[in-house]
């Protein structure tokens, strides 16, 4: 009887790949390659261990740890040492959000889609879809952990052992697994795949979360998120595994309990039921506008909480800034004392940076919303009454707009009131929110990006997805590895001026505004002459 529940596993197995020849190759590529070549360009920044060490002094202040992790090895920074530290959580949280996005895609939005219905139609046992999922992601995996191991060592760096470096890849393969089951396990709990991408996200924030603020005040906190038990294996320092297989193991029991729900639950349905509606709709419904908010509204809600409490985290160490700068001649002579601003302050313009482009994440989701349902045939039915095009792509545009204000001003809102309640000296709100609204030029920039994509090619809208992670990679990470200029200069987040730093460059913000406004109304414009997709 058990065999019969995942008969023909291997053919649906088979058939994922083939329908990710695609994205799985792409996903592979970008994330090994980013890694090798991040790794490689370590040993020309930093050539001697004085230059090593000198970076080390700027990753020990609370700041960079709730940001990139705790750091091992610090007394003896070798190349390897940095790239993990430096380079392993965010690497893992993007094969993280790789394994959430096609575990969704294969198995609740398949269902969705009457895809499951017609499969179980056929000689396959019952739970041979989600078997086959897990098999196809779980060997993915394992073979990013292998290209990345392998290639990490074949850079011949002499800190970068093989042992180390398929560490490394184990690390990020384990990641991948562990939210693989993760995301199986809630295609089972929620009814829709919104649901399962968004309870998967909030479990992927709130281990980051959870490891920041332990890593900064309690260590034990650490140990309660899967992104603290892959640091936890020191990397090219110690090389513990045990953590790994911990991860894995984690892995494993979630995969039963996943399969076991799948196994007695109806098709479509979930344990985590919705609850009803109302008998009588809201006359709110009766717009695009409140349509669209409805069908988002659960997501916007989730991700609001998430900015605050990421704005919260970081403004919980900024207590401890001050005195580690003071007592640290290199932070020093990194950011020398500008009248009338503190350290702190100067430090912020880092912070706000990244705040923003995660801050810029749902309203492109809001706007892609419109892809998704055209997608899903549901636009021909609303086009077919009195609603213009223009009106409807103008309420995911609307609803965009409003959250990514919302989203920055409640990430400030957090970071100010956690930070100003543990520093000796607050700093003003008007100035920390005007550090955070001056990003709005550029958050607009990449909506307008996608609205465009929309109008134009929306078979091609996941770029923008791709241009925001460049952003972030060019604005991070370009000083640190002394990428060439022109490189930031492609990202209009390299564009907003460092406040409370500098004077707020009303000119250059016009013309970004312009820049953002011109490429909307381009996406507007080839939205209403285009034929709808089915």
């Amino acid at each position: 009887m058990s065999k019969q529940l995942y008969k023909n596993t291997r053919i649906l197995s088979g058939l994922i790949v083939r329908r990710d020849r695609v994205r799985i190759p792409v996903w592979l590529i970008s994330l090994s390659t980013l890694t090798i070549i991040v790794a490689a360009s370590f040993t020309d920044l930093y050539k001697n261990e004085g230059e090593r060490q000198a970076i080390a002094e700027t990753m020990r202040n609370p700041a960079m740890t709730a940001m990139v992790g705790q750091g091992y090895g610090l007394e003896n920074y070798t190349n390897g040492a940095m790239m993990a530290h430096q380079m392993l959580l965010f690497t893992a949280m993007a094969v993280a959000i790789m394994s959430i996005l096609l575990v969704v895609r294969h198995t609740r939005a398949d269902e969705e889609d009457g895809r499951i219905e017609i499969i179980r139609a056929l000689p396959a046992g019952r739970l041979a879809n989600l078997n086959s999922t897990i098999l196809v992601l779980f060997g993915v995996n394992v073979l990013l952990a292998l290209i990345v191991g392998f290639g990490l060592n074949a850079l011949g760096i002499e800190s970068m052992d093989l042992e180390g470096s398929l560490l490394y890849g184990a690390a990020i393969g384990a990641t991948g697994m562990i939210f693989t089951a993760i995301t199986a396990l809630f295609a089972q709990l929620s009814e829709s795949s919104r649901g399962t991408i968004g309870f998967s996200i909030t479990i992927l924030l709130i281990a980051y979360l959870l490891r920041a603020v332990g890593d900064v005040s309690n260590e034990a906190l650490s140990w309660l998120s899967p992104l603290g038990w892959i640091l936890g294996s020191e990397v090219y320092v110690n090389n513990y595994w045990w953590p790994i297989f911990l991860t894995v193991g984690v892995a494993s029991i979630l995969v039963v309990l996943s399969l076991y729900l799948n196994a007695i639950r109806d098709l479509e349905a979930g344990f985590l039921r919705a609850k009803s509606g109302r008998k009588k709709a809201s006359p709110f419904l009766l717009s695009p506008l409140g349509l669209a908010l409805r069908l988002q509204r659960t997501g916007l809600i989730a991700w609001a909480v998430g900015t605050f409490i990421l704005g919260g985290s970081y403004g919980s160490v900024l207590g401890d800034l001050e005195s580690f700068f003071a007592d640290n001649d290199m932070m020093k002579n990194l950011l020398p004392p500008v009248e009338g601003f503190s350290l702190t302050e100067q430090f912020l313009t880092m912070l706000m940076s990244v705040i923003s482009m995660i801050c810029t994440i749902p309203p492109l989701m809001a706007m892609l919303k419109l892809k998704g349902e055209e997608s899903k045939n549901r636009t021909e039915h609303l086009l077919s009454r009195a609603v213009s095009r223009i009106r409807l792509m103008g309420s995911y545009f609307v609803i965009s707009i409003v959250s990514g204000f919302a989203m920055l001003s409640l990430a400030a809102i957090g970071l100010g009131a956690v930070g100003n309640s543990v520093m000796e000296e607050g700093i003003a709100f008007g100035r920390l929110y005007s550090a955070a609204m001056v990003y709005l030029p550029a958050m607009w920039i990449m909506i307008g990006l996608a609205a465009l994509l929309i109008g134009v090619a929306p078979k091609l809208s996941g770029i923008v997805w791709a241009y925001l992670t460049y952003s972030f990679f060019v604005v991070y990470l370009g000083g640190l590895l002394q990428l060439p200029e022109w490189m930031s200069t492609l990202s209009p987040y390299n564009h907003i001026p460092k406040v409370p730093v500098e004077e707020i460059d009303y000119m250059k913000l016009f013309i970004l505004t312009i820049v953002a406004i011109v490429i909307i109304a381009v996406g507007f414009i080839q939205y209403k002459n285009r034929d709808i997709q089915g």
